[in-house]
């Protein structure tokens, strides 16, 4: 019996509403990709300030802020809908675009998928303009108001807000992963984009929270962004090198390429780590024409490069910029621009690839290997010291190998003789020759902080003075009195009383992040020595092994633990005298960019001014941080016994107490806080005043009622005499700040230090071990 014949289902046309869904579906995969569309339009809108909100990881609020050049109110009915754009006017102009948009697809698409509204004024416009789109088109924000733009306050720029993204998807929506690794991806995209365009500061945080997750200044370098973005690790060992159609060339070098002698011309700028960094995955940074890209077979290319240098299993960084003739790139090959395809790709990967195998041969005739294994995983190993002697057996303890090798071979005698022996066999790779409780001579005769001196007797010190993030504090006398409650007793320092819910939240919050092998080295440590001031790096040895400490950030940590412990009970660092509270404000304010603020230097002063002054009675209360009534600065609070912070920082302390501490909330005020108060303290690398020439060095003449330095032009032996005391005073200043580190901080760190887990990611690292070294010198 045969079957009835199926006859072809009809072809329909589709619904524009289904159309534009499916179109949406092909750009905006998740919130990542719609905040890539956004920030390549706000770039492309010339913005130098970029400010992202995020909440639930994109999914319920989604903010992009920028203070581009805007977009017309006439532009506003058709700026969602498909296929309507300022880039581009004929197909030919696909061959010269320079911008990252172009189709006009990308608010079509987000206007589909979620609630849309664009706030917006361009400088001619005397307010901003607010639009809600759905479905491509302009709908009223409320039910009964008209559809037109409403007029609005704003600010120059452009906030495009989208909310409920995918609430008409709902496959779409659960196929997403947790809030939390959407999170992740959107810092992800903005921390590639910050890099690529450092000279454009961006900001990223959470609705509701008081700090950004990610931030980054206006006008900076690349390398600049990527210690800021990725950490000291990666940008301390990078490789810059630029390279042309024409050549590799220096990085000093122009890269200016003539197109006319040329036509396929092109060049590229990498950065990449050398053989000492080692991460277990790929980051490669693919910048096309500036445009965020991926290329697996570049990537490769990258990766081979490094096959013979770094081990198996390691992998490096690395970033390029790509620079191509626009009309060698066809842009337009993937729905969200994700790849692009460029003429002679193959030659330019082989050529980028080979200059940088040269150079990565050329400086590997020095290598550091850092490994990181259990911390503590040693000490079952090592046998427990012999109980001590008296009378002449101490005086024949030994530490020499000849004798050594003595001991073990008597042992091995009486072994042999069937005696057991009396304690187990210690081998020499096993054996620690140190002790914490060594006393060198240089810890006898303290240092006085050069803050805390006249530079010199005959001189009249300038009364205000001020760097680029390196301010000296107006103190005529540039003295500090240090008043401890405890001087005349115990330098023990005891935690504080406090019934406050949120204190004791944030000491149980210290206690449980700690570490407990990490505990044990900083209490048992042995300090080795300081490996390198500016870089804050010093060398500290447990047990068998020696770990390369970065003790800035441990100082921050430590600091905060102290003001934490002492919080409501702290000592006073008086300051005499007492410098006033708004000049000091002005001289940091002075010094930085607020390009990206709405508000003038001169408000933005007066602002942290009184956020200071009308709070000076809970600061004196909880942090012994005394205000005047007048806004004089009377004393600060004293965290550490004979430790004196760099007053330097002071104005940069204060001026950041307005913004950066959350003064709404009570826990998060004293967190935010006593952290700022930790950085203070924390002893960062000295600026030589030399390398940072600037006007703000001077002493001010108005109202300061001093002259400047006048250099005779006859007696030069004047300037050399100038150049050489500035040259011990910066001696003086290293020298003092090593002794606070070796002989104040460390042996206090030793005590009341709580480490964290997250000093294990950066900060401490093992960078030998005893035991394995003799493995290799055992194989030679």
């Amino acid at each position: 019996m045969s079957e009835p014949a199926v006859e072809p289902r009809p072809i329909k046309r589709l619904s524009e509403t289904l159309i534009n869904r499916i179109a949406a579906g092909e750009i905006i995969h998740r919130p990542a990709s719609a905040l890539k569309e956004l920030l390549e339009n706000s770039l492309d809108a010339g913005s130098t300030s970029i400010k992202v909100i995020v909440k639930d990881g994109g999914l319920k609020l989604l903010q992009i802020q920028d203070n581009g050049h805007g977009i017309r109110k006439s532009d506003l009915p058709i700026l969602a809908e498909r296929f309507t754009t300022s880039k581009l006017s004929t197909f030919s102009d696909l061959s010269r675009i320079a911008t990252y948009g172009f189709r006009g697809e990308a608010l079509a698409s987000i206007s589909h998928v979620a609630r849309l509204s664009v706030t917006t004024k361009t400088k001619k416009d005397g307010h901003a303009w607010k639009a809600t789109y759905s479905d491509g088109l302009l709908v009223p924000a409320k039910a009964g108001q008209s559809a037109d733009p409403k007029p609005s306050a704003g600010n120059d720029g452009t906030i495009i807000t989208i909310e409920d993204l995918f609430f008409n998807t709902p496959t779409r929506l659960s196929a997403l992963r947790s809030s939390s690794e959407e999170y992740a991806r959107i810092l992800d995209v903005m921390t590639k984009y910050a890099i690529h365009n450092s000279k454009v500061a961006f900001q990223c945080k959470k609705a509701g929270s008081g700090s950004p997750e990610l931030t980054t200044p206006a006008n900076s370098t690349i390398p600049q962004a990527i210690k800021l973005l990725y950490g000291h690790t990666i940008a301390n060992e990078l490789i810059h090198v630029n390279v042309t159609s024409l050549g590799a060339t220096d990085t000093d070098e122009s890269m200016d390429v003539d197109d006319e002698e040329e036509e396929e011309s092109w060049k590229a700028e990498v950065y990449f780590t050398n053989a000492n960094y080692q991460a277990k995955k790929t980051n490669f940074l693919l910048f096309i024409n500036h445009r965020l890209v991926d290329s697996p077979r570049m990537k490769r290319a990258v990766e081979a490069v490094y096959t013979s240098i770094l081990p198996k299993g390691a992998s490096p960084f690395v970033y390029l910029s790509l620079e191509v003739d626009p009309k060698n790139v066809d842009v337009n090959v993937h729905p969200t621009k994700k790849e692009v395809h460029f003429l002679n790709e193959d030659a330019i990967t082989d050529k980028i690839c080979s200059t940088m195998q040269v150079t990565l041969a050329n400086q590997a005739t020095s290598r550091t290997f850092e490994t990181q294994t259990l911390l503590t995983s040693h000490i079952n190993t090592i046998a427990k010291p012999a109980p001590s002697r008296k009378g002449k057996e101490r005086a024949i303890d030994v530490d020499e190998d000849e004798e050594d090798q003595l001991v073990d071979d008597q042992d091995e005698e009486i072994d042999r003789r069937g005696v057991p022996s009396s304690k187990p066999k210690v081998y020499a790779h096993y054996k620690v020759r140190t002790s914490l409780n060594d006393r060198t001579l240089d810890s006898m005769f303290p240092i006085a902080n050069p803050s805390t001196q006249l530079d010199a007797p005959s001189q009249a010190p300038s009364k205000y003075r001020s760097q680029p993030s390196r301010t000296q504090a107006p103190t005529p006398t540039q003295s500090a009195v240090a008043s401890d409650t405890t001087s005349g007793g115990s330098r023990n320092i005891k935690e504080s009383e406090c019934f406050l819910t949120s204190v004791q939240t944030l000491r149980k919050e210290v206690l449980k992040a700690k570490h407990r092998q990490l505990s044990e080295i900083f209490e048992k440590h042995t300090f080795v020595g300081i490996v390198d001031l500016d870089k804050c790096l010093s060398m500290i040895q447990f047990s068998t092994n020696l770990y390369l400490v970065n003790h800035a950030a441990v100082a921050e940590e430590f600091f905060y633990q102290l003001g934490l412990r002492q919080f409501g009970d702290m000592s006073k660092l008086k300051l005499e005298p007492p410098p006033p509270l708004r000049r000091l404000i002005e001289i940091a304010v002075d010094a930085e960019d607020t390009s990206s603020s709405s508000l003038t230097k001169p408000q933005i002063v007066e602002k942290i001014f009184d956020t200071l002054l009308t709070r000076r009675e809970m600061l004196a209360e909880y942090f012994s941080f005394d205000i005047s009534e007048g806004g004089d600065v009377l004393s600060l609070p004293l965290l550490l016994r004979d430790y004196i912070p760099n007053l330097d920082n002071l104005p940069s302390l204060l001026m950041r107490l307005g913004p950066q501490v959350d003064w709404t909330s009570e826990k998060e005020c004293f967190e935010t806080f006593l952290r700022e108060l930790a950085y203070f303290y924390t002893p960062l690398a000295l600026i030589n005043e030399e390398d940072n020439p600037t006007p703000d060095t001077a002493p001010a003449s108005e109202g300061a009622g001093d002259e400047p330095d006048v250099i005779d032009v006859d007696h030069p032996e004047q300037s050399e005499n100038t150049k050489q005391k500035e040259k011990e005073r910066k001696e003086q200043k290293e020298h003092a700040e090593k002794w606070q580190i070796q002989h104040i901080l460390f042996p206090a760190m030793r005590r009341y230090l709580v480490p964290p887990k997250s000093l294990l990611d950066r900060d401490v690292v093992q960078v030998a071990s005893l035991p394995d070294l003799y493995k290799v010198f055992e194989r030679c």
